[in-house]
């Protein structure tokens, strides 16, 4: 079974490199399922309700996010009404909190899969433990769905490894996302468990992180409240392809998808 993982969709110009190449990576590639973290869909902050329709319609069968969940109001009504939707936000936030971070489906050829969604806590806001709350979701699933993908999303890489160890072969997959850079230690852990710290942003990497750069090295000089532009030059897809036992949920190998 092959899953693919796209990284970060950063704005306009990472949306349009997911409509562009993502078709040719369907044909290439053949995944079985597709996933996405879509929280910086909307200019960078955010995403709204059309823009989860928009990716889901390209054949992301589930997005991710994570802190920038709740950048757009809208999306508080969405979460709130597709309580079983595929648009997931972290777990870990406090209860009453709206929406979910565990989904559970099924691929076209009736293979189950689970997603998880979890949020770091350094560096971070303080919400509730992603360890326990990884242990408390993998308890809920049923224990016939041997898919389980987790996007780790945080700032600490020691953090992100920590639960990749901590989740060796009681999942599929722990991959981080937040930093919008890619690492280059993927790997499958001694259980198999595949493993990445980040998987990089699908969108404009002649920035920082995303935005125009002048204004984020001004705000670094004069610590001043600014306006932060989507930059538009180098726009990169990032992603990873998992090859994964359907029948046990181990990862036989994971490797790193760069485009331009």
């Amino acid at each position: 079974m092959r899953i693919l993982f796209i990284g970060d969709i950063f704005g306009q110009p990472g949306r349009r490199i997911v409509k562009e190449t993502l078709p040719l990576l369907k044909e290439e590639l053949r995944p079985d399922l597709i996933l996405a973290n879509g929280e910086n869909a909307a200019a960078g902050f955010g995403i709204t309700p059309a823009l989860v329709d928009e990716l889901l319609d390209q054949g992301i069968a589930v997005l991710t996010s994570g802190n920038h969940i709740w950048d757009k109001k809208e999306i508080y009504s969405y979460l709130r009404e597709h309580p079983d939707g595929r648009l997931l936000r972290p777990a870990n936030y406090p209860a009453g909190a709206p929406g979910h971070g565990l989904y559970v489906g099924k691929t076209s050829d009736g293979t189950r899969y689970a997603v998880i969604n979890l949020q770091g806590r350094v560096f971070m806001p303080a919400i509730d433990c992603p360890f326990r709350t990884a242990d408390a979701l993998l308890a809920s699933i049923p224990q016939d769905v041997k898919i389980r993908i987790v996007d780790f999303h945080a700032e600490a890489t020691s953090e992100k490894q920590a639960l990749g160890w901590y989740l060796d072969g009681r999942v599929t997959a722990v991959l981080g996302t937040h930093t919008h850079v890619p690492t280059a230690d993927d790997t499958v852990l001694p259980q198999g468990t595949g493993y990445l710290t980040d998987l990089g942003m699908t969108g404009p990497y002649e920035s920082i992180i995303g935005m125009e750069r002048q204004a984020i090295i001004q705000k670094f000089l004069d610590q001043l409240p600014t306006r932060f532009e989507v930059a538009k030059g180098d726009v990169r897809f990032s992603a990873v392809l998992l090859e994964v036992d359907p029948q046990n949920g181990r990862t036989i190998s994971i490797n790193r998808i760069s485009r331009k």
